[in-house]
């Protein structure tokens, strides 16, 4: 793993770095004098910014009333928020049919990479349309039709975005859920929108681990029907061949191969009634009439899909976003945040399950005619130079992912980054957690050798796109720092009375002061709990539940989430602001810290820490890391507790669910639901390595 002393750190955070030269005179912004003029129009005259905006999009009528509208003080009134509302529209016509007439159907709409390298194929715009109109008319014999809800849960194969874009041209709306997910947690959701149908696979690989997607979906049926609830339509389609089911391994093989993978275990139940073949329902649609399939125009404010986030409660919320101000919000950001131009290879490694790939692997790109990757696999599947080798095969030039992933293959070293010609790259994207800056300055120099933009975005599930981030050929950029507003973004930093600051603030509550295209309009089904969550804290704003920071020179720095706060003696001290001292120390991998009961200081900090390979937790080691937060941060941050971690309670998104490990800090084994982990084992590994003093 590549580490930086902390000299470099310490001048890596007060250096400025410039836009790269070759994006200065062809970005679509250029400098912080243009990007000032555009912001300031966004926020003063928001109908006239973003109704030029619109006028790129096809409308089949108008706004009928007001352009924007908005209550965000739940004091004067129900919450609501509005975009040209009246006008109709529909989003799957815009991101297919739109271009399809503007010349480019025979442009590449994705290209695919399964899980093994052997695995990849390419669809075209027009390819991808037929197959849309084909399942949408599948969808439609079903008897579904506009406002019906649908679960997605499959693997990141072109077929999900396929279904997705079929829900979107007839106007029902999908709810996907991550294809790892376990049956409870796919119950819970089909069970709170009422689906009618699963679209799902029979199974996919995940490196060498196969997993079984219809027998999960089979238990949560069952789960649904012990609630009462009939689940009407299962479609699966036929990920894995025939030859793949039926093969066994082979005496001495070590290394799982396409052809001879370990799936005898794979067994396929079937309820003849539910349940459907993919390709047999599709094969009924290879007519003239069968690829054809005129799209359903919606209002710009009917609902385009539920995503489901987790809850302070515990119990998942269903963020529901609305058709016409995600189609123009996730356009734009994507457009401007990645400076897309036509002859890009756009690659966002998230997958569809969640928000990110839902607005940046399919709907911002397609808004833009842009050609994007769809990758099936794992960053480290059949080594650690996985994405790497698929940005060399594909010449992929503007690349998105997860601090978590990078934080990773930085442990590998960088020989598995050099052996690639990466030279096609010219922006690199962060994004779903705040990014440290040494992994900031990794993804710089060893994977972007020093010429890529970095854009480290912020924004959530509940934004539907980016509010937070640089432009890349006007933003000067401080590694770790999200920098300033999107278009149409108006931030603020609040202290806990609800004072606004203006100037320089070490830390508080970060709020937006008016909505923006993209924002979610409601929680499914529960408005009331979408008044309480994000309204009520603060009246007149909309809370974001994170804390943030801005610095002498406006930077806005997020500091994590505002309940991942310790307040040690009256100083309150973010927990990502010590993890990114902590894994400063070239020992260090991973770290997470969380509170700690005391009886002098009201909390402590409880750190767990990931070591990198070769490394073992000492006392030394103890007292260094307890050095390198109280020189970083302040004596009054020094932790109280370190305990070697073999690893982290994650979700399969690669989020630490350090509700678990507050939890496991004070020895408490009731951890409640953990069906969402990617890995549970882990759990009683932590247990077992709790300090010997706390197991008193």
């Amino acid at each position: 793993m590549a580490n930086c002393n902390t000299e470099t750190m310490e001048a890596a955070n007060n250096k400025l770095f410039q836009p790269p030269d070759d994006l200065l005179n062809s970005a679509h912004v250029q400098g912080m004098d243009n990007y000032r003029k555009m912001y300031n129009k966004s926020i003063n005259d928001p109908e006239a910014f973003w109704g030029e905006i619109a006028k790129d999009f096809h409308w089949e009528s108008q706004p009928s009333g007001k352009f924007f509208d908005y209550n965000f003080d739940y004091t004067k009134g129900p919450i609501f928020i509005k975009w040209m509302e009246g006008a109709r529209t529909n989003i799957c016509y815009n991101v297919l049919d739109r271009h399809i007439e503007r010349g480019l159907g025979d442009k590449i709409a994705f290209y695919w990479e399964g899980n093994d390298p052997t695995d990849t194929g390419k669809i075209t715009f027009q390819e991808l349309k037929t197959e849309v109109c084909k399942f949408a008319n599948v969808l439609k014999n079903l008897g579904i039709q506009k406002g019906d809800r649908v679960a997605i849960y499959m693997p990141m194969i072109t077929e999900l975005v396929v279904a997705m874009l079929a829900c979107a041209r007839l106007g029902v709306i999908h709810s996907i859920v991550f294809g790892g997910y376990s049956s409870e947690a796919l119950a819970s959701r089909v069970l709170d929108a009422k689906c009618c149908a699963i679209l799902t696979a029979d199974g996919m690989w995940r490196g060498t681990k196969l997993i079984n997607l219809k027998t999960i979906v089979d238990g949560a049926i069952q789960l649904c029907e012990k609630s009462g609830y009939h689940v009407d339509h299962c479609v699966m389609v036929r990920h894995l061949s025939p030859d793949e089911q039926e093969s066994e391994p082979e005496e001495g093989d070590t290394q799982p191969t396409p052809a001879k993978r370990p799936v005898k275990r794979l067994k396929i139940n079937w309820v003849n009634s539910r349940d459907k073949w993919w390709h047999e329902l599709m094969g009924e649609m290879n007519t003239k009439e069968g690829k054809t399939c005129d799209p359903v125009w919606c209002n710009a404010e009917d609902p385009l899909f539920m995503l489901y986030t987790s809850g302070s409660t515990g119990k998942p919320k269903g963020v529901l976003h609305t058709v016409g101000g995600y189609m123009i919000y996730t356009a734009t950001t994507f457009k401007y945040v990645f400076d897309y131009q036509p002859d890009d290879i756009f690659w966002c490694t998230a997958d569809v399950g969640w928000i990110t790939g839902h607005s940046y692997v399919c709907y911002g790109p397609l808004a833009n005619g842009a050609t994007g990757v769809i990758f099936e696999g794992i960053p480290y599947y059949p080594d650690a130079g996985r994405y790497w080798e698929i940005v060399e095969k594909f010449k992929v030039t503007k690349f998105y992912t997860a601090p978590t992933a990078i934080r990773c293959l930085m442990k590998y070293g960088d020989d598995f980054v050099n052996k690639y010609d990466l030279s096609s790259l010219k922006v690199l994207g962060s994004v779903g957690e705040p990014i440290n800056p040494e992994a900031w300055l990794w993804y710089y120099n060893v994977v972007g050798k020093s010429k890529c933009a970095i854009v480290d975005t912020f924004w959530q599930t509940e934004t539907g796109g980016h509010v937070l981030t640089p432009l890349p050929g006007a933003t000067p950029t401080k590694p770790g720092s999200a920098t300033f507003p999107f278009f149409g973004v108006v931030p603020a930093i609040l202290t806990a009375e609800g004072k606004e600051v203006s100037g320089p603030i070490e830390e508080g509550y970060l709020v937006f002061k008016q909505p923006w295209p993209g924002i979610m309009r409601t929680v499914y089904e529960n408005h009331e709990r979408f008044e309480t969550t994000y309204f009520k804290k603060f009246p007149g704003y909309y809370c974001t539940g994170d804390g943030a920071r801005r610095d002498e020179d406006g930077y806005i720095w997020i500091t994590g989430r505002i309940d991942d706060m310790v307040n040690v003696s009256g100083h309150l001290i973010s927990t990502a602001e010590i993890e990114s001292a902590l894994i400063q120390h070239p020992s260090v991998a991973e770290a997470a810290v969380v509170s700690h009961p005391h009886s002098v200081k009201g909390e402590s900090t409880y750190c767990f820490i990931v070591l990198n390979e070769g490394h073992v937790m000492t006392e030394k080691l103890k007292t260094e890391l307890k050095v390198k937060v109280r020189s970083k941060i302040g004596p009054f941050a020094q932790p109280d507790h370190i305990q070697y971690a073999p690893g982290l309670p994650k979700t399969r998104s690669g989020k630490i669910m350090r509700r678990i490990l507050r939890k496991i800090a004070v020895g408490d084994s009731n951890l409640g639901d953990t069906s969402t982990l990617a890995d549970e084992s882990v759990i009683d590994l932590l247990l077992q390595h709790r300090p010997e003093e706390l197991k008193a």
